[in-house]
């Protein structure tokens, strides 16, 4: 929607040791001086061989929204050297990124209506845009030229609160969060051409923000149970604290027939959680749905990510306004 604070001072990125928990400081090398840095959506490549990874960043500068373009060497990991700035008047309200090659990714768009919009029309329409689930977000794939131009490509419209994205790691599959609506869209990717087409939605039982695929093709996907709560921990209101909630959707197989036939609507599923996912959702068809982590806020609140690493089963969860990371080991 924009950005919701100064943009001043500017912000930084921070490098996990996922060994030891430690924290460092990313530098931003050549980054011109006097450009905002506000990031909101971050995706980075591995490294191949030892050779640089391609980082992406969206960053909403008090002027415009762009894309900041680094590389990151994995012999010097804590620096980031800046290669150029993305813009376009298709970047309305970036939002996450999911990479396709070290010169494309696809970018949501959120809103429509953002928070640039002059007086009065700011911020009453991007938040009616929210409320409403008004579908005017959208998803686009953009090719980094090498003259430094961008290509822009439509790839998915009408989607309510476009937020997280991401790539399955066959790269068959894509997905979308519409966080208006609690769903996740399930597309078909073409990976000659980066096409995408639709082919099934899940529904969460929150207001789903960022999603993840594992290595093992699970998708996590994190968000917030309680959008009041959540407004009033963004409002600062005294003693106020927003519930967190994560998930995990894998993808059932086809020998799997309980959530096939017509009492699907019905099974009970989720049932080692506190509050489980069936008690607000009906079973998916096709994923089966297990809270990763649940909290009142007490714990930890206003959750946004979470990460898993496949080989040791550990949870890296970020809340909007939390401090700090929260790791939770197996």
């Amino acid at each position: 929607m924009g950005p919701l604070r100064n943009p001043e001072p500017r912000a930084y990125l921070w490098l996990l040791n996922t060994l030891d928990n430690s924290l460092q400081r990313i530098e931003l090398d050549g980054y011109p001086e006097g450009h905002n840095f506000h990031p909101l959506g971050i995706e980075v490549t591995p490294s191949q061989n030892g050779a640089p990874s391609v980082l992406y960043v969206v960053n909403h500068a008090r002027e415009k929204t762009t894309i900041e373009h680094f590389t990151i060497s994995p012999d010097a990991p804590t620096q980031a050297l800046w290669q150029r700035t993305l813009s376009s008047p298709w970047f309305v309200s970036p939002n996450a990124l999911a990479i396709t090659n070290e010169t494309s990714f696809y970018v949501s768009n959120d809103h429509l209506m953002t928070r640039r919009l002059p007086s009065p029309l700011a911020p009453a329409l991007p938040m009616i845009e929210s409320i409403t689930g008004l579908p005017l977000g959208w998803l686009a794939h953009v090719t980094v030229n090498p003259d430094g131009t961008i290509t822009h490509e439509l790839a998915a419209l009408g989607v309510a609160f476009a937020n997280g994205v991401a790539i399955s790691p066959d790269g068959m599959t894509l997905a979308l969060s519409s966080t208006s609506l609690g769903q996740v869209h399930f597309y078909d990717r073409n990976t000659a051409t980066n096409a995408l087409k639709y082919r099934e939605t899940v529904s969460l039982p929150f207001f789903n923000d960022n999603i993840a695929f594992d290595e093992d093709g699970t998708l996590i996907v994190t968000g917030h149970p309680h959008f009041p709560s959540l407004i009033a921990v963004a409002a600062n209101k005294t003693g106020a604290r927003a519930p967190s909630w994560a998930v995990s959707l894998t993808p059932l197989s086809n020998d799997t027939h309980f959530a096939k036939n017509a009492h699907a609507a019905d099974r009970k599923y989720d049932l080692r959680a506190p509050l489980s996912v069936s008690e607000v959702v009906p079973a998916s068809e096709g994923w089966e749905v297990e809270t990763l982590f649940q909290s009142d806020g007490s714990v930890f609140g206003t959750s946004c990510t979470t990460l898993r690493d496949s080989r040791t089963g550990s949870l890296y969860m970020v809340g909007l306004y939390e401090e700090g990371l929260m790791v939770c080991r197996p």
